[in-house]
């Protein structure tokens, strides 16, 4: 995790102090069922669920915890050895027949739970953010673009809209991953609960807010793990194609939209004119950075036998990494949208700029229509516009169909013009909305 690019909620999940917090109330959890079932003593397993309460650990002393670890190489042996020293001798019944990978994995799913529900969070606030601009600018026409090129015309909500409705289903698929990864596995050494009672896990998973793993191999199956990456992977790339959005329109020779540029910013060291869309390229770069984790979630899919580790080198690095860009990366996006300047007056001045080369559709459709071929149709249109283009939009393409006699004698010259009416684009905008946004109250 890079501090720059971190906010502190989803910062303090990675913690430590977090980890270590979860690793004691699995065993706190796991020791209180226990005792429920006669495994252990149920007075001692009330005693340490009253220690737990009391928050009998108070500070998690870190750098303590990692001096033990420098002796026994193992970071379970290590806290369990320093909580003990915490509490009285009932400290001997935790991980009672547990493994270290029924602490670990199930405190990956609660952390990774816990990022989760904030990136719904952020989530939030980005639809609430895209449906208010949308609106806002719901008829403000603009040029739709196909591989760059002026196509025909569009609004800018409709954009926005679109965006909505693909963050819509990452939301959706964020739900849906967030439930899969929310898994505890209590089952101990290869998964097969001989030395813990499957009730146990029951237990943990309900004190967690977890389902159980119907049935782990020691380790959770990293299917689960995988998927819940490759859903972060899909939302970084619908931030990326947004904000890509933004960058191709504050270029200078578009200029239809641009980040905002506070007061006192600068844009370049060396030229004072400069207004870069430096929060878009910056969020470029954190959705590679996102998906980057993707790969790696995938491979760690095909562990040996009933568990290996090389899964867990990966996660430490991929767990904190994806989900504190993606988090400051959705937080980002919203800023931008949220203040996001549009110039309507540059839209109109470029839906104008190619001599009604826009339009070109509406005539073809007229003339077969009006009983000429297509292939005729569009060989009498492409040629005026070609005339157009090859003008850089100084000619009219209306004008120039109104002097093309092979045109007028299927469509006089008044309904040619009624051909190039804009407002004929975006009559199907509210239709649009309802589908994106629900019908109006």
């Amino acid at each position: 995790m890079i501090s720059r690019y971190s906010r502190p909620a989803m910062t303090a999940i990675w913690s430590s102090e977090n980890r270590y917090r979860i690793w004691f109330a699995i065993e706190v959890f796991a020791a209180e069922a226990m005792g429920e079932l006669g495994a252990i003593p149920a007075e001692d397993a009330r005693t340490i669920r009253a220690a737990y309460d009391a928050n009998v650990l108070g500070d998690i002393d870190v750098p303590a915890i990692d001096a033990i670890e420098a002796v026994t190489k193992h970071d379970v042996i290590a806290f369990l050895t320093w909580a003990g020293q915490k509490m009285g001798p009932e400290s001997r019944w935790l991980h009672q027949g547990m493994t270290s990978s029924d602490v670990l994995d199930t405190s990956l799913s609660v952390q990774l739970t816990q990022a989760a529900d904030i990136l719904l969070a952020d989530l939030d606030e980005l639809l609430a953010v895209l449906k208010r601009r949308a609106f806002e600018h719901k008829m403000t026409p603009t040029i739709g673009r196909s591989h760059g090129i002026h196509a025909e015309p569009v609004t800018f909500g409709l954009k926005l809209a679109q965006a909505y409705a693909e963050f819509a289903r990452n939301r959706e698929r964020l739900v849906a991953a967030r439930k899969d990864i929310a898994t505890c596995a209590i089952s101990g050494a290869v998964g097969t609960f001989a030395n813990i009672d499957p009730r146990v896990e029951a237990h943990v998973a309900s004190e967690l807010g977890l389902e159980i793993e119907p049935t782990s191999t020691q380790v959770i199956p990293r299917d689960r793990h995988a998927m819940f990456f490759a859903t972060l992977g899909v939302i970084a790339s619908s931030v990326e194609r947004l904000a890509v959005e933004i960058r191709h329109l504050q270029r200078t020779e578009v200029l239809e939209a641009e980040e905002y540029f506070a007061p006192g910013q600068k844009g370049s060291s060396a030229m004072p004119h400069k207004r870069n869309p430096v929060l878009t390229e910056n969020l470029t770069g954190l959705a590679r950075v996102v998906r980057s984790a993707v790969v790696p979630a995938l491979e760690n899919v095909a562990l040996w036998h009933e568990r290996d580790i090389s899964h867990s080198s990966v996660e430490r690095y991929i767990g904190p990494d994806a989900t504190v860009t993606l988090d400051f990366a959705l937080a980002r996006l919203t800023g931008v949208v949220d203040k996001l300047l549009v110039y309507p007056e540059r839209m109109q001045n470029n839906l104008d700029r190619m001599g009604g080369l826009i339009h070109s559709q509406r005539v073809l459709l007229a003339l077969t229509q009006a009983g000429v071929s297509r292939e005729d149709s569009y060989s009498l249109v492409q040629r005026n516009a070609m005339k157009v283009w090859d003008a850089d939009g100084q000619l009219s393409l209306l004008q120039l169909l109104k002097d093309d006699p092979e045109v007028t004698s299927r469509i006089p010259p008044a309904e040619l013009e009624e051909l190039f009416d804009l407002g004929y684009h975006l009559k199907r905008v509210d239709q649009i909305f309802e589908r994106v946004f629900g019908s109006p109250a």
